[in-house]
């Protein structure tokens, strides 16, 4: 069991079990169009708005559910989202593909966030991708999102600078440890 801290500084703090995440393959059938907002939402955290997840994926997010869809055909345990009880609290999207694994999304919902549970997400896709040999990892992150490239920094990642031909978004990298 996992525990965290609770309490004021120094004395009176005492130990809080935690609840650990589950991560389980999407059921599109279920939950479509919650993985639909969350990733509606992650472009609005990254880009003030959804304008490119609309001209990617149509306003109703109908490309998006057919991509999730082959993607979770090829690779269900790096699609997932995350629950916290009975709640789903999350979701990631990655894939692993000749040159490495690729992070699409780390998302949790905004009343998750700050708990550390993104802990627990990089967590998880770290030893999903060990298990499959990736040796490297690498995702894009939009530099305005400030949240999501301090957590990055945290976990190890390096950034390699603006994407070509999408200077919007910056190429991040992690290398993945052995077993």
């Amino acid at each position: 069991m996992l525990f965290r801290l609770a309490g004021g500084r120094g004395r009176g703090r005492r130990a809080v079990p935690l609840q650990q995440l589950d991560f389980r393959p999407i059921d599109l059938s279920r939950h479509g169009a919650l993985a639909i907002e969350f990733r509606r939402d992650s472009y609005v955290c990254s880009f003030g708005s959804d304008h490119i997840f609309v001209e990617e994926n149509g306003s109703d997010g109908r490309g998006y559910l057919e991509w999730l869809r082959l993607r979770l055909q090829q690779f269900p345990e790096g699609h997932v989202h995350t629950w916290l009880g009975d709640d789903i609290v999350g979701q990631i999207e990655m894939i692993i593909g000749p040159r490495g694994g690729y992070i699409n999304l780390f998302y949790l919902r905004p009343d998750a966030r700050g708990r550390s549970l993104g802990d627990e997400l990089h967590d998880y896709a770290v030893a999903v991708l060990r298990r499959q040999r990736v040796g490297v990892v690498g995702l894009s992150v939009s530099p305005t999102n400030v949240r999501a490239v301090r957590y990055y920094e945290r976990h190890g990642w390096r950034s390699l600078g603006p994407r070509p031909g999408a200077v919007h978004v910056h190429e991040l990298e992690l290398a993945i440890p052995g077993p």
